[in-house]
């Protein structure tokens, strides 16, 4: 970018185990001249959402999680790279991990999506023992897409000799920490995105047609509604 980059990490693991190293493989890239904000779950995570809804019908803010949600979702808006690292699941994301993305839903493009995420790259790490990672990292994926992030770039690894880092063969670990150093080199210069991805746009177009459906069906607009003619993407 030229300039100093912001970057929100997210790791799925307060373990300094296998996510660890390929996280700080990964940061070491990276941390000269940049700005890195860094959060743990589940040490920073929000407790599980109840499904109160006052997210949707009033503000995110009044969430009964907002003092865990919104120093992360902050930055996450003020960042230029969101690097989620975690490690698989019974192939899939861990709980935490999900419940944070729990409380994003109100920010999905369906609902009341940020423009600044428009522009921002999202990068999902992960490794298993060995299972597949890609259901894992659609997990992460998915959320980044219908938030509004138009790339998302993803590197996973099987350990297969373990699941303690110093137990791996040293060849393995010196090859896991090489590829990860190099997809972290890649992002180096890092420009914004020009905006929504093509899927994107298509997503933004149906949601936007549903707002303006919605709207004619009622006296006083939803606060989903009213979002979206602020935003002046519809009028009332």
């Amino acid at each position: 970018m030229g300039e100093k980059m912001k970057i929100t990490v997210i790791t799925g693991t307060e373990v300094k185990g296998c996510t660890w190293h390929l996280k700080e493989a990964f940061l070491s890239e990276l941390r000269d001249g940049n700005e890195i904000q860094e959060f743990y779950l589940p040490r920073d995570s929000p407790q599980f959402c109840r499904g109160c809804k006052i997210c949707f019908f009033v503000n995110e803010s009044k969430c009964p999680h907002a003092d865990k949600v919104m120093p992360i979702w902050d930055s996450m808006v003020n960042s230029d790279l969101i690097v989620w690292a975690y490690p698989v699941y019974v192939l899939h994301t861990p709980g935490h991990v999900k419940t944070l993305l729990d409380h994003f839903g109100c920010h999905w493009m369906v609902h009341r999506p940020e423009p600044k995420m428009f522009t921002k790259t999202a990068v999902v790490l992960t490794q298993s023992i060995g299972a597949p990672n890609g259901s894992a990292q659609d997990d992460v994926a998915t959320s980044m897409s219908w938030l509004g992030v138009p790339r998302v770039k993803r590197l996973g690894f099987g350990m297969i000799d373990g699941v303690i880092w110093e137990e791996l063969k040293p060849k393995r670990r010196k090859k896991f920490i090489r590829k990860t150093k190099a997809f972290a080199r890649s992002l180096k210069n890092l420009k914004p995105a020009k905006g929504l991805s093509l899927k994107g746009k298509f997503f933004f177009e149906i949601c936007k047609a549903m707002q303006k459906y919605l709207l004619k069906k009622t006296d006083k607009p939803s606060a989903d509604g009213q979002y979206w003619i602020d935003q002046g993407w519809i009028t009332p």
